[in-house]
């Protein structure tokens, strides 16, 4: 007979991550007191021992079965943040801990209750966050749509917290409240048969994917390569994300705005290496100066970029230059290399079983993604082919180097905002070097000495 297993934690987050990984549990929320003052204890020992008397108080009041508890802490500068106490609170605690890089300790406690006897396991896990700096307006409009309540740090990185997350260096799932590897770890040393539970769930989420599984030559790499996606599947996934995105972003108001990109947008696509999809150009009402590309066809444009483009051509070698991005199928391939609860929440969110996850954080994972930007190699190609198909639809392609040499300007005048085009598409005199490349245009000495400043890290990607 299977142990019946407890989580001893009202987290949401936590609840969900268990679910996930196709644990079957009850909700025993413990009634023991946290310790909030670490007195000669370190910050491990501290959240050790909160999780250990969590698990302790519950593991009283049931007979036989598997207790887990966790108590995390985020620690600044030698400061305990734990879970605000109210709105104020939250506020000032985000807009501090936003300043300089945070660690979030999460002690662990796992107890095995049998009829011979009870087993405890204690272990923790330290990861460090580094956060954009926030200002009071930023935090705001993000406590409007996320309650920082109950959120070590006032914080959620599984939902939309994660888009002013810089950087993780350790577990990401300590930051969402439970560091499962650790966990894995701690019931394998306990001897608890928790394959079956997992099983289930691996099992649907491999065939939802790999069930689409082919390999195909693509035309633009001039590779064979592997997909997890069908079309169909990439379209679906597109639309998902897209259904967000009109829920969340305002699109801009001027009719003749929209007109112009979508007739520009559907002459590109119409000459691309990609024509068994429909493609959809749309324009947000936002002040960034970028544009983003989606699986299945989506491209949107910010306002702000618009306002930046001072000719037809220009805008047509952005357009082309994000239809490039989906003709290599750039956004399928960054989503089957995202790793963890990020892919696993896109996966599910696809799913054709209803309700099987929350899809607007699913969607806002994705999204937050593909305005990071794509890799290097990924730019160039997109560059590449943003040139050619501009070219194909009737556009002067030098469009395209007069635009990138806009922005390296305005980027050398101001700092780039926190998604924009010149900082989440990066080495831009090495991208004017492979479009001019591409029109067998001379290359410049200037594009030379870009090239060999940023190899040798004497200038900042945009």
């Amino acid at each position: 007979m299977m142990n019946k297993i407890y989580l001893a934690s009202r987290s949401k987050a936590r609840k969900e991550l268990l679910r996930k990984f196709g644990f079957k549990f009850k909700v025993l929320p413990s009634k023991a007191k946290e310790q909030s003052k670490r007195g000669n204890l370190s910050f491990a020992q501290l959240v050790r021992n909160n999780a250990r008397n969590k698990a302790e108080e519950v593991s009283a009041r049931v007979g036989e079965g598997v207790i887990i508890a966790a108590d995390t802490i985020c620690v600044q500068d030698g400061r305990i943040f734990g879970k605000p106490k109210n709105m104020p609170d939250a506020r000032r605690m985000l807009k501090r801990l936003s300043s300089k890089p945070q660690w979030l300790y999460t002690g662990l406690a796992v107890i095995k209750k049998t009829k011979t006897g009870t087993k405890l396991m204690l272990d923790h896990e330290k990861t460090k966050v580094c956060m954009d700096k926030l200002t009071s307006a930023q935090i705001e409009r993000y406590f409007k749509q996320a309650s920082p309540l109950g959120k070590a740090g006032s914080f959620d990185i599984q939902g939309k917290g994660a888009f002013f997350i810089k950087s993780i260096d350790g577990c990401f799932y300590n930051v969402v409240g439970l560091p499962l590897r650790k966990l894995y770890l701690m019931l394998k040393k306990l001897n608890f048969k928790f394959f079956f539970f997992f099983l289930p769930t691996i099992y649907c989420l491999l065939s939802t994917v790999l069930c689409g599984c082919s390999t195909e030559y693509n035309l633009v790499t001039k590779q064979e390569e592997k997909y997890y996606y069908s079309t169909d599947r990439e379209v679906q996934m597109g639309q998902s994300i897209n259904r967000q995105i009109e829920k969340e972003y305002k699109p801009a108001e001027d009719p003749l705005m929209q007109k112009r990109v979508e007739d520009i947008g559907k002459k590109i696509a119409a000459v691309s290496d990609r024509k068994e999809i429909d493609y959809h150009f749309r324009v947000l009402d936002e002040d960034e100066v970028n544009a983003v590309s989606l699986p299945g066809g989506y491209v949107y444009i910010f306002r702000g970029l618009l306002d930046k483009v001072s000719s037809d051509d220009e805008l047509a070698g952005v357009l082309a230059h994000e239809v490039g991005h989906i003709v290599a199928r750039h956004s399928i391939k960054k989503l089957q290399a995202m790793q963890g609860y990020s892919i696993l929440r896109v996966l599910v969110a696809v799913s054709p079983v209803p309700g099987s996850a929350d899809l607007g954080t699913a969607a806002d994972v994705a999204f937050t993604e593909f305005l990071l930007g794509y890799s290097r190699e990924d730019e160039l190609l997109a560059d590449q082919l943003g040139a050619r198909y501009a070219k194909l639809a009737g556009y002067d392609p030098r469009g395209m180097v007069t635009f990138l040499q806009k922005l390296q300007e305005i980027n050398r005048r101001s700092p780039p905002r926190q998604y924009s085009y010149y900082k989440t598409h990066p080495y831009v005199p090495d991208r004017i070097r492979v479009v001019k490349q591409e029109l067998g245009q001379k290359i410049d000495f200037d594009d030379y000495i870009n090239i060999e400043q940023l190899e040798h890290g004497n200038q900042k990607p945009f």
